[in-house]
């Protein structure tokens, strides 16, 4: 019986650890052709990159500095540290968009079928978006480009134009 027990526990583990819900940003990468490859011009250093993760950081932890996280929700120390573990109230309050990209993201719900945690998902993902790039508000090139990133969530192609336009900018940020 117990065996029995653990094994149905380790596929439920497995099965939520392979649910595309449960993870933040989903990209599919397409093979660069090799004549591309062969001409690129280096890269943003990943120092300067690591720079900008690093003040990402610092304005999560100052943001929830003073805010207490559920201990059922895991936040250090009683704490957030991230956006990823903002709760809805603080969705509303630090990642709340304006009417124009709330309309942008309510139409790619409807178009891509994407759930309710998707919502959730592509508000945290646009509050980190806003934080590498220093603004201190959600905008709507942050909203697109979260809304690229759930990519395998899509029911069908249609996709936002602006979500398009604006995914290869995350790249250059570390995104």
């Amino acid at each position: 019986m117990t065996n029995k027990c653990n094994m149905e526990a380790s596929i439920k583990r497995k099965e939520d650890y392979i649910n595309p819900e449960r993870i933040d940003i989903h990209c599919e990468i397409q093979a660069v052709p090799f004549v591309e490859l062969s001409q690129m011009q280096p890269g943003e250093p990943s120092s300067v990159i690591r720079e900008r993760v690093i003040r990402a950081r610092n304005i999560q932890t100052e943001r929830f500095s003073s805010l207490k996280l559920p201990s059922s929700l895991g936040g250090v120390g009683g704490r957030p540290h991230c956006n990823a573990q903002m709760t809805e109230k603080m969705l509303h309050e630090f990642a709340e968009p304006d009417a124009a990209s709330l309309d942008m993201l309510r139409m790619a719900m409807e178009r891509l079928k994407l759930s309710a945690r998707a919502y959730s998902r592509i508000l945290k993902v646009a509050r980190t978006i806003a934080d590498l790039e220093g603004s201190e508000k959600v905008q709507r090139q942050h909203i697109a480009e979260a809304i690229g990133y759930r990519n395998l969530d899509r029911g069908d192609s249609c996709v936002p134009s602006v979500a398009s336009d604006q995914r290869s900018s995350g790249a250059e940020r570390g995104v």
